[in-house]
Protein backbone atom coordinates (compact mmCIF):
# COMPACT_ATOMS: atom_id res chain seq x y z
CA UNK A 1 0.00 0.00 0.00
CA UNK A 2 2.53 2.59 1.41
CA UNK A 3 4.81 1.83 -2.01
CA UNK A 4 1.44 2.30 -4.24
CA UNK A 5 1.28 5.48 -2.42
CA UNK A 6 4.54 6.67 -3.38
CA UNK A 7 4.28 5.50 -7.01
CA UNK A 8 1.07 7.70 -7.08
CA UNK A 9 2.75 10.62 -5.33
CA UNK A 10 5.85 10.29 -8.06
CA UNK A 11 3.62 9.69 -10.95
CA UNK A 12 1.40 13.04 -9.90
CA UNK A 13 4.76 14.88 -9.30
CA UNK A 14 6.11 14.44 -12.67
CA UNK A 15 2.64 15.26 -14.45
CA UNK A 16 2.77 18.70 -12.17
CA UNK A 17 6.19 19.50 -13.71
CA UNK A 18 5.15 18.29 -17.10
CA UNK A 19 2.48 20.62 -16.59
CA UNK A 20 4.43 23.42 -15.72
CA UNK A 21 7.03 22.89 -18.20
CA UNK A 22 4.37 22.77 -21.17
CA UNK A 23 2.67 26.61 -19.54
CA UNK A 24 6.61 28.09 -19.56
CA UNK A 25 6.93 30.48 -21.98
CA UNK A 26 8.97 29.98 -25.21
CA UNK A 27 8.48 33.48 -26.89
CA UNK A 28 9.85 36.84 -25.43
CA UNK A 29 7.63 39.01 -24.15
CA UNK A 30 8.31 43.04 -24.88
CA UNK A 31 6.27 45.93 -24.00
CA UNK A 32 6.66 50.10 -23.67
CA UNK A 33 7.00 52.78 -25.92
CA UNK A 34 5.41 53.32 -29.45
CA UNK A 35 8.31 55.56 -30.41
CA UNK A 36 11.08 52.42 -29.93
CA UNK A 37 7.83 49.68 -31.08
CA UNK A 38 9.21 49.98 -34.80
CA UNK A 39 12.88 49.51 -34.18
CA UNK A 40 12.09 46.50 -31.56
CA UNK A 41 10.23 45.07 -33.92
CA UNK A 42 12.35 45.28 -36.60
CA UNK A 43 15.17 43.49 -34.63
CA UNK A 44 12.38 40.58 -33.41
CA UNK A 45 11.65 40.06 -36.94
CA UNK A 46 15.06 39.44 -37.57
CA UNK A 47 15.98 37.36 -34.52
CA UNK A 48 13.14 35.18 -36.06
CA UNK A 49 14.18 35.09 -39.38
CA UNK A 50 17.71 34.63 -38.53
CA UNK A 51 17.95 32.34 -35.84
CA UNK A 52 14.91 29.83 -36.13
CA UNK A 53 13.60 30.80 -32.32
CA UNK A 54 10.23 32.51 -31.89
CA UNK A 55 9.69 35.82 -33.22
CA UNK A 56 8.98 37.98 -30.02
CA UNK A 57 6.14 39.67 -29.04
CA UNK A 58 6.23 43.26 -29.32
CA UNK A 59 3.33 45.37 -27.51
CA UNK A 60 3.20 49.29 -28.09
CA UNK A 61 1.83 49.94 -24.63
CA UNK A 62 3.36 53.25 -23.72
CA UNK A 63 6.31 53.98 -21.83
CA UNK A 64 4.42 54.79 -18.33
CA UNK A 65 2.66 52.01 -19.34
CA UNK A 66 5.68 49.45 -19.77
CA UNK A 67 7.60 50.15 -17.07
CA UNK A 68 4.58 49.13 -14.77
CA UNK A 69 3.96 45.77 -16.27
CA UNK A 70 7.74 45.48 -16.40
CA UNK A 71 8.28 46.32 -12.44
CA UNK A 72 5.33 44.58 -11.65
CA UNK A 73 7.59 41.43 -10.87
CA UNK A 74 9.70 38.60 -11.98
CA UNK A 75 8.74 35.04 -13.53
CA UNK A 76 6.96 34.02 -16.56
CA UNK A 77 4.15 35.82 -16.57
CA UNK A 78 5.71 39.24 -16.47
CA UNK A 79 7.11 40.61 -19.70
CA UNK A 80 11.74 40.21 -20.46
CA UNK A 81 11.86 43.45 -21.45
CA UNK A 82 10.21 47.28 -21.98
CA UNK A 83 10.88 50.05 -24.79
CA UNK A 84 10.77 53.56 -23.49
CA UNK A 85 11.69 56.81 -25.30
CA UNK A 86 13.18 58.36 -22.15
CA UNK A 87 15.28 57.16 -19.30
CA UNK A 88 13.69 55.35 -16.52
CA UNK A 89 12.59 57.21 -13.69
CA UNK A 90 13.99 56.97 -10.13
CA UNK A 91 10.73 56.18 -8.77
CA UNK A 92 9.83 53.46 -11.23
CA UNK A 93 13.77 52.17 -10.71
CA UNK A 94 12.45 51.37 -6.82
CA UNK A 95 9.27 49.90 -8.01
CA UNK A 96 10.87 47.28 -9.74
CA UNK A 97 13.30 46.90 -6.90
CA UNK A 98 10.42 46.69 -4.24
CA UNK A 99 8.65 44.08 -6.55
CA UNK A 100 11.89 41.88 -6.87
CA UNK A 101 13.29 42.97 -10.02
CA UNK A 102 16.43 44.03 -9.11
CA UNK A 103 18.79 43.13 -12.07
CA UNK A 104 18.04 45.47 -14.87
CA UNK A 105 20.18 46.01 -17.60
CA UNK A 106 19.80 49.04 -19.42
CA UNK A 107 20.51 49.39 -23.27
CA UNK A 108 20.66 52.78 -25.14
CA UNK A 109 20.32 52.32 -28.98
CA UNK A 110 20.70 56.12 -30.37
CA UNK A 111 18.75 58.80 -30.92
CA UNK A 112 15.31 60.02 -32.10
CA UNK A 113 13.89 63.05 -31.99
CA UNK A 114 10.93 64.72 -31.00
CA UNK A 115 8.65 66.10 -34.02
CA UNK A 116 5.85 68.52 -35.40
CA UNK A 117 3.99 67.63 -38.04
CA UNK A 118 1.68 68.39 -40.91
CA UNK A 119 0.48 67.21 -43.97
CA UNK A 120 1.97 67.81 -47.18
CA UNK A 121 -1.27 70.24 -48.43
CA UNK A 122 -1.03 72.01 -45.26
CA UNK A 123 0.25 75.94 -45.14
CA UNK A 124 3.93 76.00 -44.33
CA UNK A 125 5.24 77.32 -40.57
CA UNK A 126 8.12 77.49 -38.47
CA UNK A 127 7.54 77.32 -34.93
CA UNK A 128 9.75 78.74 -31.88
CA UNK A 129 9.54 77.12 -28.69
CA UNK A 130 7.82 79.91 -26.96
CA UNK A 131 5.09 79.78 -29.82
CA UNK A 132 4.44 75.69 -29.41
CA UNK A 133 4.36 76.55 -25.38
CA UNK A 134 1.70 79.39 -25.95
CA UNK A 135 0.10 76.86 -28.61
CA UNK A 136 -0.47 73.78 -26.18
CA UNK A 137 -0.19 75.14 -22.53
CA UNK A 138 -3.28 75.53 -20.50
CA UNK A 139 -2.59 78.72 -18.87
CA UNK A 140 -0.31 81.33 -20.26
CA UNK A 141 0.78 84.92 -19.41
CA UNK A 142 -1.85 87.56 -19.78
CA UNK A 143 -1.63 91.42 -20.40
CA UNK A 144 0.24 91.64 -16.46
CA UNK A 145 2.00 88.90 -16.79
CA UNK A 146 -0.37 86.51 -14.74
CA UNK A 147 -1.35 83.16 -15.81
CA UNK A 148 -4.68 83.47 -17.60
CA UNK A 149 -6.50 80.66 -19.34
CA UNK A 150 -5.39 80.58 -22.73
CA UNK A 151 -7.13 83.23 -24.98
CA UNK A 152 -5.31 81.29 -28.30
CA UNK A 153 -7.54 79.86 -31.04
CA UNK A 154 -5.86 80.16 -33.87
CA UNK A 155 -1.97 80.08 -35.04
CA UNK A 156 -1.87 83.55 -35.99
CA UNK A 157 -3.77 84.89 -32.71
CA UNK A 158 0.15 84.12 -30.78
CA UNK A 159 2.27 85.66 -34.14
CA UNK A 160 0.32 87.12 -37.43
CA UNK A 161 3.68 85.76 -39.03
CA UNK A 162 1.91 82.45 -38.22
CA UNK A 163 -0.94 80.80 -40.47
CA UNK A 164 -4.22 81.72 -39.92
CA UNK A 165 -5.21 78.01 -39.04
CA UNK A 166 -6.92 76.74 -36.04
CA UNK A 167 -4.37 75.90 -33.48
CA UNK A 168 -5.53 71.65 -33.44
CA UNK A 169 -2.39 69.78 -32.27
CA UNK A 170 -2.80 66.06 -32.12
CA UNK A 171 -0.20 64.49 -29.45
CA UNK A 172 0.60 61.35 -27.37
CA UNK A 173 -1.27 60.79 -23.28
CA UNK A 174 0.22 60.86 -20.25
CA UNK A 175 1.67 57.64 -20.05
CA UNK A 176 3.73 58.08 -22.99
CA UNK A 177 7.45 58.73 -22.62
CA UNK A 178 6.67 61.21 -25.90
CA UNK A 179 4.66 63.16 -23.53
CA UNK A 180 7.79 63.57 -21.23
CA UNK A 181 9.74 64.40 -24.04
CA UNK A 182 7.26 66.76 -25.06
CA UNK A 183 7.27 68.70 -21.79
CA UNK A 184 10.80 68.57 -21.15
CA UNK A 185 12.23 69.51 -24.46
CA UNK A 186 9.20 71.46 -25.82
CA UNK A 187 7.24 73.56 -22.99
CA UNK A 188 9.79 74.04 -19.99
CA UNK A 189 12.47 75.70 -22.54
CA UNK A 190 9.56 77.39 -24.03
CA UNK A 191 7.91 78.57 -21.34
CA UNK A 192 11.94 79.48 -19.96
CA UNK A 193 11.71 82.04 -22.67
CA UNK A 194 8.96 84.24 -21.71
CA UNK A 195 10.03 86.93 -19.53
CA UNK A 196 6.88 86.58 -17.09
CA UNK A 197 7.36 83.28 -16.63
CA UNK A 198 11.25 83.29 -16.28
CA UNK A 199 10.49 85.58 -13.34
CA UNK A 200 7.72 83.33 -12.04
CA UNK A 201 10.09 80.22 -12.08
CA UNK A 202 12.70 82.98 -9.55
CA UNK A 203 9.78 83.31 -7.66
CA UNK A 204 8.40 80.12 -7.29
CA UNK A 205 9.26 77.25 -9.34
CA UNK A 206 6.88 74.97 -8.01
CA UNK A 207 4.05 77.57 -9.53
CA UNK A 208 5.96 77.75 -12.56
CA UNK A 209 6.57 73.83 -13.24
CA UNK A 210 2.35 73.34 -12.93
CA UNK A 211 1.86 76.17 -15.72
CA UNK A 212 4.45 74.19 -18.04
CA UNK A 213 3.30 70.58 -17.46
CA UNK A 214 -0.35 71.64 -17.91
CA UNK A 215 -1.73 70.90 -21.53
CA UNK A 216 -4.61 72.62 -22.93
CA UNK A 217 -7.81 70.52 -22.54
CA UNK A 218 -10.39 72.82 -24.57
CA UNK A 219 -9.89 70.90 -27.77
CA UNK A 220 -7.01 72.30 -29.03
CA UNK A 221 -4.57 69.80 -27.80
CA UNK A 222 -5.87 66.33 -28.24
CA UNK A 223 -4.53 63.26 -26.65
CA UNK A 224 -4.70 60.64 -29.73
CA UNK A 225 -3.41 57.24 -27.58
CA UNK A 226 -0.17 55.69 -27.76
CA UNK A 227 -0.09 54.30 -31.43
CA UNK A 228 1.87 57.11 -33.44
CA UNK A 229 0.14 55.88 -36.74
CA UNK A 230 -3.20 56.62 -35.71
CA UNK A 231 -2.05 60.69 -35.28
CA UNK A 232 -0.34 60.17 -39.06
CA UNK A 233 -3.51 58.46 -40.40
CA UNK A 234 -5.39 61.37 -38.70
CA UNK A 235 -3.15 64.32 -40.54
CA UNK A 236 -3.23 63.16 -43.93
CA UNK A 237 -7.22 63.77 -43.41
CA UNK A 238 -6.79 66.89 -42.23
CA UNK A 239 -4.51 69.11 -43.03
CA UNK A 240 -5.64 71.82 -40.52
CA UNK A 241 -3.77 69.73 -37.78
CA UNK A 242 -0.53 69.22 -36.77
CA UNK A 243 0.75 66.22 -34.76
CA UNK A 244 3.34 65.26 -32.32
CA UNK A 245 5.10 62.43 -32.74
CA UNK A 246 9.03 60.80 -33.28
CA UNK A 247 11.54 61.37 -35.83
CA UNK A 248 10.87 57.94 -37.45
CA UNK A 249 7.16 57.95 -37.94
CA UNK A 250 7.76 61.21 -39.82
CA UNK A 251 10.89 59.60 -41.65
CA UNK A 252 8.17 56.67 -43.10
CA UNK A 253 5.67 59.42 -44.03
CA UNK A 254 7.48 61.45 -45.81
CA UNK A 255 5.36 61.17 -48.87
CA UNK A 256 2.03 62.72 -47.03
CA UNK A 257 4.44 64.41 -44.08
CA UNK A 258 6.32 67.15 -44.04
CA UNK A 259 8.32 68.33 -40.72
CA UNK A 260 7.94 71.80 -38.80
CA UNK A 261 11.29 73.54 -38.44
CA UNK A 262 11.68 74.34 -34.77
CA UNK A 263 13.68 77.64 -34.33
CA UNK A 264 14.48 77.63 -37.81
CA UNK A 265 16.16 73.95 -37.73
CA UNK A 266 14.07 71.38 -39.30
CA UNK A 267 13.58 67.98 -37.86
CA UNK A 268 16.28 65.87 -40.28
CA UNK A 269 18.76 62.95 -39.26
CA UNK A 270 21.61 65.21 -39.69
CA UNK A 271 20.10 67.74 -37.29
CA UNK A 272 19.44 65.41 -34.97
CA UNK A 273 22.83 64.00 -35.37
CA UNK A 274 24.54 67.08 -34.84
CA UNK A 275 22.65 68.12 -32.02
CA UNK A 276 21.43 71.23 -33.73
CA UNK A 277 17.70 69.93 -33.54
CA UNK A 278 16.65 71.10 -30.12
CA UNK A 279 13.94 68.20 -29.93
CA UNK A 280 16.64 65.42 -30.28
CA UNK A 281 16.40 62.53 -27.39
CA UNK A 282 17.85 59.42 -26.30
CA UNK A 283 15.86 56.07 -27.03
CA UNK A 284 16.20 52.95 -24.39
CA UNK A 285 15.38 49.24 -24.08
CA UNK A 286 15.32 47.22 -20.41
CA UNK A 287 16.21 43.67 -20.05
CA UNK A 288 15.44 41.53 -17.01
CA UNK A 289 18.66 39.75 -17.05
CA UNK A 290 16.63 37.54 -13.99
CA UNK A 291 14.88 36.30 -17.21
CA UNK A 292 18.13 34.76 -19.36
CA UNK A 293 17.68 31.39 -18.09
CA UNK A 294 13.51 31.43 -17.87
CA UNK A 295 12.57 32.83 -21.38
CA UNK A 296 15.03 30.79 -23.97
CA UNK A 297 16.31 33.30 -26.66
CA UNK A 298 16.85 36.17 -24.62
CA UNK A 299 20.66 36.52 -24.58
CA UNK A 300 20.92 36.06 -28.00
CA UNK A 301 17.97 39.41 -29.11
CA UNK A 302 20.05 41.29 -26.88
CA UNK A 303 23.08 40.60 -28.71
CA UNK A 304 21.09 40.69 -32.05
CA UNK A 305 19.79 44.54 -31.03
CA UNK A 306 23.74 45.39 -30.58
CA UNK A 307 25.06 43.91 -33.66
CA UNK A 308 26.48 46.29 -36.09
CA UNK A 309 23.89 45.00 -38.64
CA UNK A 310 20.74 46.29 -36.41
CA UNK A 311 22.34 49.67 -34.68
CA UNK A 312 25.56 50.55 -36.79
CA UNK A 313 25.88 53.40 -38.48
CA UNK A 314 24.75 52.00 -41.91
CA UNK A 315 22.62 49.02 -39.52
CA UNK A 316 19.03 48.39 -40.87
CA UNK A 317 17.40 50.49 -37.60
CA UNK A 318 19.16 53.87 -38.96
CA UNK A 319 17.41 52.55 -42.37
CA UNK A 320 14.16 52.70 -40.21
CA UNK A 321 14.95 56.24 -38.71
CA UNK A 322 16.85 56.11 -35.93
CA UNK A 323 20.13 58.09 -35.26
CA UNK A 324 22.78 56.24 -34.28
CA UNK A 325 25.28 56.28 -31.09
CA UNK A 326 28.42 57.37 -31.68
CA UNK A 327 31.01 54.81 -32.49
CA UNK A 328 32.65 55.18 -28.96
CA UNK A 329 29.18 55.26 -27.08
CA UNK A 330 27.82 51.96 -29.63
CA UNK A 331 31.39 49.91 -28.74
CA UNK A 332 30.77 50.48 -24.77
CA UNK A 333 26.70 49.89 -24.80
CA UNK A 334 27.36 46.50 -26.82
CA UNK A 335 30.32 45.49 -23.99
CA UNK A 336 27.63 46.29 -21.27
CA UNK A 337 24.88 44.44 -23.43
CA UNK A 338 27.30 41.51 -23.85
CA UNK A 339 28.26 40.98 -20.30
CA UNK A 340 24.58 41.88 -19.48
CA UNK A 341 25.86 44.25 -17.01
CA UNK A 342 22.87 45.30 -14.18
CA UNK A 343 22.80 49.38 -13.76
CA UNK A 344 23.28 50.62 -10.40
CA UNK A 345 19.80 53.50 -10.15
CA UNK A 346 22.30 55.71 -8.45
CA UNK A 347 22.25 58.26 -11.44
CA UNK A 348 18.24 58.21 -11.67
CA UNK A 349 16.06 61.34 -11.48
Amino acid sequence: MRRSLILVAGALAAALLSCAAAQARDQIRIVGSSTVYPFTTAVAENFGKNTGMKTPVVESTGTGGGMKLFCAGAGEDTPDMTNASRRIKKSEFDDCSSHKVTAIVELNIGFDGLTIAHAKAAPDMQLTLPQIFLGLAKNVPGPDGKPIPNPYRQWSDIDPALPVVKIEVLGPPPTSGTRDSLHELFMEKGAVQIEALAALKSADPKAFENVWKTMRDDGAYIESGENDNVIVQKLAANPSAIGIFGYSFLEENVSTLKGVPIDGVEPTFENIASGEYKGGRRLYVYFKKDHLGLVPGLKEFAEEYVSPAALGEDGYLAAKGLVPLPAEEFAQETAEINAMTPMSGADLE
